[in-house]
C-alpha cells in the first residue's frame, strides 16, 4: 500500500515538473548576442569549439538565448577579441589569452607559457588549484569575466625551411611563434613574428617568415605549411597544453538570469572537453598523411632544448620581478606544476613510455 502511495505521487510530480519546466521557459527572456572568435571557419576544430558552445547553450535554456559566432575578421580583426568585448562591440569572445601578451604577459596563464603545464595539469590548476579566482581578479581590470574555452594538448614545434640541429641554426630565423616564446628565442637569435592564422600561409610562401609554429597536425595539414617547409619539429615546449577561453563582459554577464549563467558554466565545459578529444582523435592520422605527403619528421635537440629552457626560466623571472600580476600568479603555478610533475613522474609517465615502448 505504501509503495503504491509513493508511486502515484512520484507519478505526479513527474507530471507536474513536465508542465512547468515550459511554463519556466516562457518566463525567460529571449537573448542574442554575437560571439567574435579569433580563428577562420576552416579551422573547424578551433572555430568549431565556438559553434560546440553555442548549440548547447540554446538547448540549454530552451531556446531563450542565442549565441551567434562569427569568425576572425567578420565583426573585429582575430587579435583583438579582448579590446571587443571589452569595449562593448560583442558581447563574448573565444580566443587565445596569449595573444594578448602586449597589452600584459599576465595573460599567458591562460594559455600557455613556455615549459607550463600540460593540459590536464592545466584543467586541473584552473579549475582545482586556484587558477580562476586568480585569473579572474587579473581580468577584473580588462572588465571581462572568463571561461574554459578548450584545449589543443602539447603543439608541435613548428615547420622549417631547413633542418634545425644546432643553436646556430636558429639564429637570423624569422619565425611566426607565439609572443611568449618569441621573446624567449629572441635573446638566441630568433627573429619572432605574430601572424593571424589566415595569414601565415601567405607569408611564409612569399619568404617573409623561414619558419612558423601553429598548432597540432590535424590543424597544420589544413593549413598546408609542409608544401613550403618540409621540416616538421617536435615539441612544441612553448605550448604543452595551450587552453582556449570564452571571454564574456561582465556588465553583460551581470544581466543574465542566473539558469542562463548555469547554462553557460556548463557549455564551456563540454566545449573545453569536446576540443581536447577531438585533436587527441584526429591527430594520429594528420601525422601519418602529413609524413607521406612529404612533411619530414624532426625532434629539437637537447642542446636547443636546455638552452630554450634556460632563456624561457630567467624571461619568467625577469617578468615576475618587474610585474606583480604576473608574479601574483606565478609563484602558485610554479608550485602547482612542481607537484603535478611530481605526480605524473609516479604513474602517468612511466605507463605511458612502457606503452609507447610496445608499438
Amino acid at each position: 500500500m505504501e509503495r503504491r502511495s509513493f508511486l502515484k505521487k512520484a507519478a505526479v510530480g513527474a507530471t507536474v515538473g513536465a508542465m512547468a519546466a515550459p511554463a519556466l521557459a516562457q518566463t525567460q527572456p529571449t537573448i542574442n548576442w554575437r560571439l567574435a572568435s579569433s580563428f577562420p571557419k576552416s579551422l573547424d576544430t578551433l572555430f568549431g569549439t565556438a559553434e560546440v558552445f553555442s548549440k548547447r547553450v540554446a538547448q540549454l535554456t530552451g531556446g531563450k538565448m542565442n549565441i551567434r559566432v562569427f569568425a576572425g575578421g567578420e565583426i573585429v580583426p582575430a587579435l583583438q577579441v579582448v579590446d571587443a568585448v571589452q569595449n562593448g562591440t560583442v558581447e563574448m569572445g573565444h580566443t587565445a589569452p596569449y595573444y594578448y601578451f602586449g597589452k600584459d604577459p599576465t595573460f599567458a596563464f591562460d594559455c600557455a607559457v613556455p615549459f607550463g603545464m600540460n593540459s590536464r595539469q592545466q584543467t586541473a590548476w584552473f579549475d582545482q588549484g586556484g587558477g580562476r579566482d586568480l585569473l579572474r581578479e587579473f581580468y577584473k581590470d580588462y572588465g571581462v569575466i572568463n571561461f574554459l574555452g578548450g584545449n589543443t594538448g602539447a603543439q608541435m614545434g613548428g615547420w622549417f625551411r631547413k633542418e634545425i640541429k644546432t643553436l646556430n641554426d636558429i639564429k637570423g630565423l624569422k619565425m611566426r611563434i607565439s609572443a611568449f616564446a618569441g621573446k624567449v628565442m629572441a635573446p638566441l637569435g630568433l627573429v619572432p613574428q605574430q601572424l593571424a592564422g589566415a595569414d601565415i600561409y601567405p607569408a611564409l610562401e612569399k619568404g617573409t617568415l623561414d619558419a612558423v609554429e601553429w598548432t597540432t597536425p590535424y590543424d597544420d595539414e589544413k593549413l598546408g605549411f609542409y608544401k613550403v617547409a618540409p621540416y616538421y619539429y617536435a615539441p612544441g615546449w612553448w605550448e604543452a597544453g595551450a587552453q582556449l577561453s570564452f571571454y564574456i563582459g561582465i556588465k553583460e554577464w551581470e544581466k543574465l538570469p542566473k539558469e542562463y549563467q548555469y547554462a553557460i558554466e556548463a557549455a564551456s565545459y563540454e566545449a573545453h572537453v569536446t576540443m581536447q578529444a577531438e585533436y587527441d582523435a584526429k591527430n594520429p592520422a594528420a601525422l601519418a598523411r602529413l609524413i607521406k605527403n612529404g612533411a619530414k619528421l624532426r625532434f629539437f635537440s637537447k642542446e636547443i632544448m636546455e638552452a630554450s629552457y634556460k632563456a624561457a626560466m630567467t624571461t619568467m623571472e625577469e617578468e615576475a620581478s618587474k610585474n606583480a600580476k604576473f608574479n601574483k600568479i606565478w609563484e602558485p603555478y610554479k608550485r602547482f606544476q612542481r607537484d603535478q610533475n611530481q605526480w605524473f613522474s609516479v604513474a602517468e609517465v612511466p605507463l605511458q613510455n612502457f606503452m609507447t615502448s610496445r608499438k
